[in-house]
């Protein structure tokens, strides 16, 4: 793969992670109501969810997710489902917990963050399209495998250190007083995107 293109795809796949969506309100809500572990725990997982649509991509797969409208439409729902329920509970939190210097953890675990990270990508078959019209420009019927496994490790990686940066700079203390001082705000905010988002999900 030259030089040139990898550049190209790591620039769109950087610009693709630091879009504001779903994914941001999903670390924030776990490296709030957790810790900086549960926030970097939920990136990675969020990452490896994004890895997988891009191996989908580069493999040849995704194109049955696009060209089989009722698996397309299915995931879509399910996603939309997904987003609204985490949408409800953020909205009804009363911004206690570690938020307001509480110990005990054991109440947000890290199979939960782990598994909201992973669904928020795997959920919401827009990923595919995106890496689909970005794989398109790049791969070609002779290209090597090594290649195409390069651009799927490159969305992948680029993701996941995105969203771990984000956990932790949410969680320096420089930043996580304020957070917790305004934490049923931002509950609030962070629910009001993603029943957004899911609105848009099923409407676009």
């Amino acid at each position: 793969m030259l030089w040139s293109a990898w550049l190209s795809v790591a620039a769109i796949c950087v610009l693709g992670a630091m879009s504001p969506g779903p994914s941001l309100a999903m670390v924030l809500r776990h490296t709030l109501h957790g810790s900086r572990l549960h926030g970097v725990v939920t990136g990675v997982m969020h990452g490896l969810g994004v890895g997988l649509y891009a191996l989908l991509v580069v493999a040849g797969l995704a194109a049955l997710i696009l060209h089989v409208p009722w698996l397309f439409h299915a995931i879509t729902w399910l996603g939309a489902l997904y987003l609204a329920w985490i949408a409800f509970k953020s909205l009804r939190s009363s911004g206690a917990g570690p938020l307001s210097e509480r110990t005990d953890v054991a109440a947000v675990s890290l199979v939960d963050a782990a598994r909201d990270g992973f669904l928020t990508a795997c959920l919401n078959p827009k990923v595919a399209v995106f890496f689909l019209a970005l794989f398109s420009q790049f791969v070609s019927p002779g290209q090597n495998e090594a290649s195409r496994a390069i651009m799927a490790a490159t969305a992948w990686l680029i993701d996941t250190g995105w969203y771990v940066l984000v956990a932790l700079v949410l969680s320096h203390s420089a930043v996580l007083p304020w957070l917790r001082a305004h934490a049923q705000w931002v509950d609030r905010v962070t629910g009001l995107v993603l029943f957004v988002v899911a609105v848009r999900v099923v409407t676009l």
